[in-house]
């Protein structure tokens, strides 16, 4: 078995976080894999776990009726996704499935937060980490819109 320690230390998303976050961070997570077209969530369930892909690759969806499923983004290898986890009333907001063999990290919401809740310092270290994470998917988003339904440039 791989040490998860030594993992969740090397990835960037946790870089420069004190050891004993870390290992607050390992009471909480466990290594998962995902087949290739399974589900790893689903939108309106329960969001109880953040992910740190370590292979493979996974879409995040929407569904609309009369069109199916629309990719949203997708996440591969060294990425993290999921932060529903981390916002009342914990509800995923998109479908997350494999679109291959994924093996990753998952670290377990509820436990997460309760660890936060009694050490205010790992708290804000999630916090400002993820404040990050969203505020680079919005600006993705909104590139998107713009490609999507803008006019091109004014002139």
């Amino acid at each position: 078995m791989e040490n998860l320690e030594r993992i969740l230390s090397e990835h960037p998303f946790l870089a420069g976080m004190d050891t004993k976050h870390i290992q607050l961070l390992v009471g909480c997570a466990s290594n998962v894999v995902f087949q290739k077209g399974e589900f790893i969530f689903r939108e309106g369930e329960s969001a109880d776990a953040f992910y740190f892909i370590r292979h493979g690759k996974v879409a995040v969806e929407t569904y609309i009726p009369q069109k199916g499923p629309i990719m949203i983004r997708s996440r591969s290898e060294g990425e993290i996704f999921g932060w529903s986890w981390l916002v009342p009333p914990y509800r995923w907001h998109f479908d997350a499935r494999a679109l291959e063999l994924t093996r990753a990290v998952a670290l377990d919401g509820k436990c997460l937060r309760g660890k936060c809740e009694e050490d205010h310092d790992l708290g804000y270290e999630i916090m400002k980490r993820f404040a990050l994470i969203i505020a680079e998917r919005l600006e993705a988003t909104r590139l998107q819109l713009m490609d999507i339904y803008g006019d091109g440039p004014k002139k």
